[in-house]
């Protein structure tokens, strides 16, 4: 059994690390409001310019055209990995993590098998993770969190855009978590180039769509295209963002809560130890009180 100055030592050390979880918990509760925030403002946006984009396209015969609808044989890829710059989320890296190696052993095997495969990591986190497994990087995004906007986001997706531009990559993927509430968050993995288009049902409805072009097609669409590519991107970001405060806000809440259970079972057994030094110091107390009525 371990000693009382033992046990005592653990329970200050447990009560400790519970008051830094409820911190953390308080704290990511916090930044979430303000996470949440931003991603229910950004997704009717982002939403409607994707629409507005496939439906140009598709009516007017723009897919084609454009350098990033052009679809080619797929032989060399780029999959943005977007995961956090810090860790105690719980399972929240690791989904991604695990969902990038999956796409990669099952999709995309060949390429992998060719060397024809790279990982731009957004997030410090996968950014180690990868580069440890010798995993071809796309350029260092770390660090992207702690002054997240849209403009240290746009390099990103620049980068990756003119990759595919170039000719370095036919096809790029993005992974993330998705926010639904504090403690769910939802793994997508999404083809962000080439372009994608409608879906048979979207098609139906969109071939009645009549649009006036000011000041032209081609201009319009030029500027419309990469904007909405960024606003994709950044959207993925600020959806992994909620997400990974729900995720740190969740696990700290179970961290709180396991530290409680292990104080009640370390007082428990800080008590009982109490109780039998007491009861060994008194059986020492009467063995020798009976020892010295003994000797006379």
């Amino acid at each position: 059994m371990a000693s009382l100055k033992e046990v005592r030592n653990r329970i200050v050390s447990v009560g400790s690390t519970q008051q830094i979880t409820k911190a953390m918990k308080m704290v990511a509760a916090a930044k979430l409001r303000r996470a949440q925030d931003n991603i229910l403002r950004m997704r009717p946006y982002a939403q409607r310019l994707n629409s507005i984009l496939s439906n140009l396209s598709q009516v007017n015969g723009e897919a084609g055209e454009n350098v990033y609808s052009q679809k080619r044989d797929v032989q060399r890829v780029l999959i943005i990995a977007v995961t956090s710059d810090r860790g105690l989320c719980g399972a929240f890296n690791s989904n991604v993590m695990k969902a990038v190696n999956n796409l990669v052993n099952e999709r995309y095997s060949a390429q992998a098998a060719a060397g024809n495969i790279e990982i731009m990591a957004i997030g410090k986190k996968g950014h180690e993770y990868f580069n440890k497994r010798n995993m071809p990087m796309a350029g260092d995004f770390t660090g992207v969190f702690g002054n997240l906007s849209f403009e240290t986001v746009r390099v990103a997706a620049e980068q990756a855009m003119e990759g595919f531009r170039a000719g370095r990559y036919d096809q790029v993927d993005i992974v993330y978590n998705e926010f639904k509430n504090v403690a769910t968050q939802i793994i997508r993995t999404e083809q962000f180039l080439p372009i994608q288009e409608n879906t048979t049902e979207q098609a139906n409805v969109n071939t009645n769509l009549d649009y006036i072009f000011e000041p032209s097609k081609e201009e319009i669409i030029e500027q419309l295209i990469p904007k909405s590519l960024k606003i994709q991107v950044y959207k993925a970001v600020l959806e992994s963002n909620a997400s990974e405060h729900g995720a740190r806000m969740t696990a700290m809440d179970k961290a709180t809560e396991n530290a409680g259970e292990l104080l009640k079972q370390l007082k428990l057994t800080y008590n009982r130890t109490r109780q039998a030094a007491i009861t060994t110091e008194i059986l020492e107390i009467v063995g020798g009180a009976e020892a010295l009525a003994a000797g006379r």
